[in-house]
């Protein structure tokens, strides 16, 4: 004979916040972690130093700063927790916050972590240099379709593992 034997209720993971840079993130990737923040009930802070007009929500909101240089970032590396996701293309701040225990990815779905930002931060230095003495540089390719389905893939496969 089988008896019921009470289980301890199982512990709740923490809750993962998203903090975007919002002063740089594209129109259609704000739209997109839109959904996916209402889709996953996932708490999602758009910070930038502009109000952002954004619908009404129970799961994202906005936060504007003074303006003033990096002060949206300063605001996200101080109110982020481990394990929170930061979507960034800023990557003087992305160090910063994989430093702090956050995850990030920026607005083309590429995730940045402790493997790779140390050289992606020199190669910006060393384009900077080189434009700084008048050498023409390439800037980033124009945000598309590939672009924008790129990130809502990898949006959702990180949203699924954490939340």
């Amino acid at each position: 004979m089988s008896r019921d034997v009470p289980q301890e209720p199982a512990a709740e993971t923490p809750a993962v916040t998203l903090w975007i840079d919002a002063d740089a993130c594209p129109r259609a990737a704000r739209e997109i972690i839109l959904r996916a923040a209402e889709r996953t009930h996932t708490r999602t802070w758009m910070v930038a130093n502009h109000a952002l007009p954004l619908p009404p929500s129970a799961w994202v909101k906005a936060r504007s700063v003074a303006h003033g240089f990096d002060a949206a970032d300063d605001l996200i590396a101080a109110s982020l927790s481990p394990g929170d996701l930061v979507i960034t293309s800023d990557l003087p701040l992305a160090q910063e916050v994989i430093e702090r225990g956050a995850d990030v990815m920026t607005t083309r779905g590429e995730r940045l972590s402790a493997d790779n930002v140390r050289a992606k931060v020199q190669m910006r230095d060393f384009l900077e240099t080189l434009r700084a003495s008048g050498e023409q540089t390439r800037g980033p390719d124009a945000y598309g379709d590939a672009e924008r389905r790129e990130f809502a893939n990898a949006l959702d496969r990180w949203l699924r593992r954490h939340t």
